[in-house]
């Protein structure tokens, strides 16, 4: 992740130099590449019966690569979609189980389409936007650890678990810099309402609330057709 980032501030660098007015009209493609924090805001249902009253998860945050491909459809409203690579996130416990340590991992593929609007003139420097969007939050690869099997199943087999995937409505906040005539920057902020429920191998279900929220920085790159 660290290269990724130098090779980000390089092409900035090298680019930067040759400042000029570019825009993003209608007609035009925008290709973005960067990193993208998600940090999940969890609200964390109980396990059913049988667990202990109040046994919660909480989620930790990842960092990924992430590129977008827009397309500008009038001078200020365009449509973007964001991939990348899965998100691997560490479910640890809370609430009555709070400090028992790394429960589980899982993989999430968050795909998102946006539509935006983007603010000014379509040959202003910078450009403000906001964005709402579809997402389908795909998981994957759930792993259950041996604090997983102490705290559903004791003394049982090794517990797992399955969560599901779900559509989810995400808002989005951001903004570009021009560099040049093909170069831009591009940072924004995004909250996605996601919900999920994990269905545990012991027959046991819990909703869990992610709401995640991302914080992402690209570089861009603005073309006239393929």
């Amino acid at each position: 992740m660290k290269n990724t980032v130098k090779l980000l501030a390089l092409v900035a660098a090298m680019t930067v130099a040759s400042a000029a007015s570019a825009q993003q009209s209608t007609g035009t493609w925008l290709g973005t590449l960067g990193v993208n924090k998600i940090t999940p805001k969890v609200d964390s249902g109980d396990v059913s019966a049988p667990a202990l009253p109040g046994t919660k998860t909480d989620v930790g945050s990842d960092t990924k690569p992430r590129f977008t491909i827009g397309y500008m459809l009038t001078d200020n409203i365009s449509a973007e979609l964001d991939l990348g690579l899965p998100y691997k996130h560490e479910l640890s416990g809370a609430g009555s189980i709070q400090g028992t340590g790394k429960l589980a991992t899982a993989e999430v593929l968050p795909p998102t389409l946006f539509v935006q609007y983007r603010f000014l003139n379509a040959n202003s420097t910078f450009r403000p936007y906001v964005g709402v969007g579809y997402t389908y939050a795909m998981f994957q690869k759930e792993r259950g650890s041996g604090q997983l099997t102490a705290v559903l199943n004791t003394g049982g087999p090794g517990a797992t678990f399955k969560l599901d995937d779900k559509s989810a409505a995400s808002f989005q906040l951001g903004g570009t810099f021009k560099i040049n005539e093909k170069w831009f920057l591009d940072a924004s902020v995004i909250k996605t309402k996601l919900k999920t429920t994990a269905h545990y191998s012991t027959g046991q279900t819990q909703d869990v609330r992610l709401d995640p929220l991302a914080v992402n920085f690209s570089i861009g790159y603005a073309f006239k057709g393929f």
